[in-house]
């Protein structure tokens, strides 16, 4: 079993609801038999159509709910309502992603920080496991969740892009680390040596879709079934068959988020 623990299996991103469903379906004849869908991102358009996605495919789709740092000037007290009220849910396992991007700045950093922070908080008062997104913030991330006690809860860095020393002071912690379709680019030498030493109780896969499409499919439109070729790459980093690979990021997976049934 291959499961792809962060894609954003969105509507208005695929086309319709038709479109979404196809994409489950082909995840699904690919041997990925569960996806987490994130409910952050769109405004909060993004977490209603996580929650009905994954209430159309319950036993295959799970999701987060969440304001991404894009979004931080959006937060309300209408959008916390919303968070906690999809965060009740069945099928919600985690809220998310949540974190800092300075990369594109699309809110204040100081907006960015005080929602991340608000959004840990109510992540821990719901025992809720935390998604972060961390893009050019150096590590403030970590020492915001440090500083909000985000580690007496369960944390997931997706998509993660940092080097080794980063990697390793987050697991110290006990963070988890997913590692996107990044790794299978020819130019990708610094993520395949974190690929290979993450702790294998710390190990998740995803494909970040509909971006970040992996080798052999960059060009085209990214899909949870193309989450085989990340295990493919990681499997050989780490000297195992990708079967057991996707075994062991899916049992990491399904830790992370407490997913029992």
């Amino acid at each position: 079993m291959f499961w792809d623990s962060h894609c954003h299996l969105d509507p208005e991103v695929y086309g319709s609801d038709e479109a979404v469903d196809a994409v489950v379906a082909r995840a699904v004849s690919e041997g990925v038999t569960a996806m987490t869908t994130i409910g952050s991102g769109y405004g909060l358009r993004g977490a209603r159509a996580a929650a009905a996605v994954s209430a159309r495919h319950p036993d295959r789709v799970w999701f987060t709910v969440g304001v991404h740092p894009h979004d931080a000037k959006i937060w309300s007290q209408e959008a916390r309502d919303l968070l906690v009220s999809l965060g009740g849910q069945p099928g919600c396992v985690a809220l998310g992603e949540m974190g800092l991007d300075f990369h594109y700045d699309l809110s204040p950093r100081d907006q960015q920080r005080q929602v991340l922070r608000e959004q840990v908080r109510l992540a821990l008062s719901l025992d809720q496991p935390i998604v972060v997104h961390d893009r050019s913030a150096g590590r403030e991330v970590l020492e915001i969740l440090t500083d909000e006690g985000a580690f007496d809860g369960q944390v997931l860095w997706h998509c993660f892009t940092g080097d080794v020393g980063y990697m390793r002071d987050i697991v110290a912690m006990g963070g988890f680390i997913s590692v996107p379709g990044i790794v299978t680019f020819k130019n990708a030498g610094e993520m395949r040596t974190v690929a290979a030493e993450i702790p294998d109780d710390r190990l998740l896969i995803e494909t970040d879709s509909p971006y970040l499409t992996p080798t052999p499919h960059r060009g085209s439109q990214n899909e949870p079934a193309y989450v085989r070729h990340v295990a493919e790459v990681v499997a050989d980093i780490r000297g195992v068959t990708p079967e057991a690979l996707g075994a062991l990021a899916a049992s990491n997976t399904r830790r992370f988020y407490r997913v029992t049934s």
